[in-house]
């Protein structure tokens, strides 16, 4: 993206160091940062200790807006995403969201229809419905 260029996020119009950089889903961070808690956990006899405020908010933060709670779920959740070819930007988006129509799609993420993409409204509604299934048996 050149200098001259307006962002705009709604038209994936980013700096090209975020549009190729990996974004994680907060249950994506949320299983990183238990992982790490778990192993304070076993260094220490009082992992509080060794944990700082900031991570035990950021932990705090990412376990209550975390839409799957399950790794299968979680794994599932961006292998569907991601066979849709979206920016990672819009990955995470719609994962974190987890929005139930098109229409709240395209309102958090319009840049899945406007990228060029063969992202028609039955393509997205089957790519809600998977992730809804997914939720519903989690």
């Amino acid at each position: 993206m050149s200098g001259e260029e307006e962002e705009n996020a709604a038209e994936l119009k980013i700096p090209d160091e975020f549009l190729k950089a990996k974004c994680l889903m907060n249950c994506e961070v949320a299983l990183i940062l238990e992982h790490k808690y778990e192993q304070l956990q076993q260094m220490s006899e009082d992992p509080m200790n060794q944990m700082s405020q900031v991570f035990e908010k950021s932990l705090q933060y990412v376990k209550r807006f975390s839409r799957y709670k399950n790794p299968d779920a979680v794994r599932q959740v961006r292998e569907i995403l991601s066979r849709y070819q979206l920016a990672e930007f819009e990955l995470s988006v719609l994962g974190n969201l987890c929005p139930e129509t098109v229409e709240e799609a395209l309102a958090m993420v319009p840049s899945i229809k406007t990228r060029g993409r063969a992202h028609d409204d039955d393509a997205i509604e089957k790519m809600l419905n998977d992730l809804s299934l997914i939720k519903k048996f989690e």
